[in-house]
This record gives structure tokens, sequence and C-alpha cells, in this order.
């Protein structure tokens, strides 16, 4: 990774923005529709939008916390924040692809499923699961330093992981998000993965964040092969189902740590 990356400042100043403005529903400038490349262009900063959206959410959990809010709750309503602040993006993908790869009888019915927008058993259980387990995991977390770190270290890897999947994995269709978002670069991919690492290992330290990194790794792998094996690839819905993967096992990983 060469230093000169970041020579110059306003393109990538404008890249970070591209970033915030497809993973958040807040008002950053004026919402253009992004060119076809622009994601892949700007997914060094992905992981840079995740950690701010983790401040969000852990923010709330220690505000809850502060008024003796149960941790449950406190954790639910933390976690509801994200989904809030992304107009539950990652979710969406995760349901979709849920019902695709677990209803389709081959290739071309699971597509079809996954665009379709009505959510089917495996799409809503998937979401319930993804969700319950996130704040399960949180609620663990009593301390509003400790969720503070597990939020920023989750938000950043499970996005910061989605470029080494654009470089890695073909698109399964030709058209749609993910193939609109185009492959990014190689030292854009390893800017994404080296800024979320040192993210979390500043976040949850030396010892659990490896070992966080590590599980992540695995599960994001897991769902970006499973994808390829099923359908050819990887899709808009896939990235969110995998965004979501990579999240939940930094977050179960980091409350097991602590416990």
């Amino acid at each position: 990774m060469r230093l000169s990356f970041w020579s110059d400042g306003e393109r990538r100043r404008t890249e970070l923005l591209i970033a915030a403005r497809f993973l958040t529903r807040l008002p950053f400038g004026a919402a253009t529709a992004p060119e076809p490349g622009d994601l892949a262009r700007a997914s060094w900063a992905l992981p840079l939008v995740g950690a701010a959206i983790g401040v969000a959410c852990a923010a709330i959990f220690a505000v809850a916390m502060s008024v003796h809010m149960p941790p449950l709750c406190a954790a639910l309503l933390a976690v509801g924040t994200g989904t809030l602040v992304t107009g539950a993006l990652h979710e969406d993908g995760l349901a979709d692809t849920a019902d695709g790869l677990g209803g389709g009888a081959d290739r071309e019915a699971k597509l079809a499923i996954m665009r379709d927008s009505r959510s089917g058993a495996y799409g809503v259980l998937a979401v319930v699961f993804s969700v319950g387990l996130r704040a399960a995991a949180v609620a663990t977390l009593a301390s509003g330093g400790a969720a503070l770190a597990a939020f920023v270290a989750a938000h950043a890897v499970g996005r910061g992981g989605l470029p080494a999947v654009l470089y890695l994995v073909p698109a399964a269709r030709s058209d749609g998000l993910g193939a609109a978002a185009g492959r990014p670069e190689a030292e854009e991919m390893a800017w994404a993965l080296g800024l979320a690492a040192v993210i979390a290992l500043a976040a949850l330290g030396l010892g659990a964040g490896i070992a966080a990194l590590v599980i992540a790794g695995l599960t994001m792998a897991a769902l970006a092969a499973l994808a390829e094996r099923q359908i050819g690839g990887h899709t808009g819905d896939v990235l969110g189902a995998i965004e979501q993967g990579g999240e939940t096992a930094m977050l179960l990983a980091a409350a097991s740590w602590a416990w």
C-alpha cells in the first residue's frame, strides 16, 4: 500500500462522501446517483463510514444504559439505530439472500427470488436472528466503553471486508447493484482491509481483535463462497448479507472474549 494513495486529498474526500451517501441515509450534501464504478473507487472508505455508524449505535446504548434501561432493551435500541441510519440496507440484502439461497431450486430461480421485494420465511428468520444475536451480544457488554469498542469494530469490519468480495468474487449478473459497484483496484481493497483491521485492533485490543478478525473473516469468506457456488458470484443483496455476517460475528466474538 503506497502512502501516495492519499496525495490527492480532494479525490479522497469525494470518495468518502460517496461511501457515506451509499451506506447511510444521512444528508451528506446533494444526493446524486453514483456512476458505474464509483462505489469500487470509494470502497477504501467503507470501514471509516462503518466505524462512524458504530459510534452512533454505541452512543444510543450509552444513553439508554445511563437511564438504567435493561441491557437487552438498550442493545436493541442501539442495533435499531444502525438500521435506521443505514435505511436497513444490509438487513434487506440479508433477507433477500436468505430467501434466494434457501428457497430456489436452481441458479435462475434463486436470482429471481432475490429480486422479489417480498420477504419469505427464510428472510424473516435471517433478520430476526441477525438482530437478536447482535443485541444479545451487546447486552453482555455492560460498560459503555466496551460497547463502543465492539460497535466500532463490528461496523468497520462488516463494511471493510466488502471490497475484498468485489475484488475476488465475480458479479452473479450483469446488472443490479453488485455489477454497477464495479471491481476495486487491489490497492483500494488493501486499504479497506488495512483500515478495518487497524480500527478493530485499536478498539478491541490485540488478542480480542485478532480473534474477532479471524472469526469475522472466515464468516464473510464462507458466505461469499456459498453465494459463488449457488448463484455464480455476488449481488447487492449478497454484499448486504456478507456485511451482516461479518458484523454479527465481530460482536459475538467481542462479547465472548469479554465474557
